[in-house]
């Protein structure tokens, strides 16, 4: 069994795949920040308090790693995004994460963001 989601389990197994680097690492940013958006629709959901003290973690975390531009941009927004913690905002971050994330990182990664985005988008629905 595993822990991740299917989008999750994806970028992981393409997190080794690659070779250390900017990619390697903006996958890696793609998952931390996907980790992040699922919280959304946790069961209760988490307070907001814990949800920004989450977010600002993140924003610590990428901040570090060397990203390709267009994802560095894509990524600052969502974080911006996710600041509040409503699944609308997650599902939306989400969605505005695959076509960078197919630009820089291949089509891999824009196919595990899309997924993401899909299932976060029918959880949203079905709330």
């Amino acid at each position: 069994m595993s822990l991740f989601t299917p989008a999750g389990s994806a970028l992981v197994e393409l997190m080794g795949e690659m070779p250390r680097g900017p990619r390697r690492e903006g996958i890696f940013a793609l998952w931390l920040t996907l980790r992040v958006a699922e919280d959304a629709f946790l069961l209760p959901p988490p307070p907001e308090r814990a949800v920004r003290r989450r977010v600002a973690a993140l924003g610590q975390r990428l901040s570090s790693l060397s990203l390709p531009a267009p994802l560095r941009r894509a990524l600052a927004a969502a974080l911006s995004q996710l600041e509040v913690p409503r699944r609308e905002a997650a599902a939306l971050v989400l969605q505005q994460l695959v076509a960078p994330a197919r630009e820089v990182l291949g089509a891999e990664a824009g196919d595990a963001m899309a997924r993401a985005a899909r299932t976060a988008a029918q959880r949203t629905r079905d709330a």
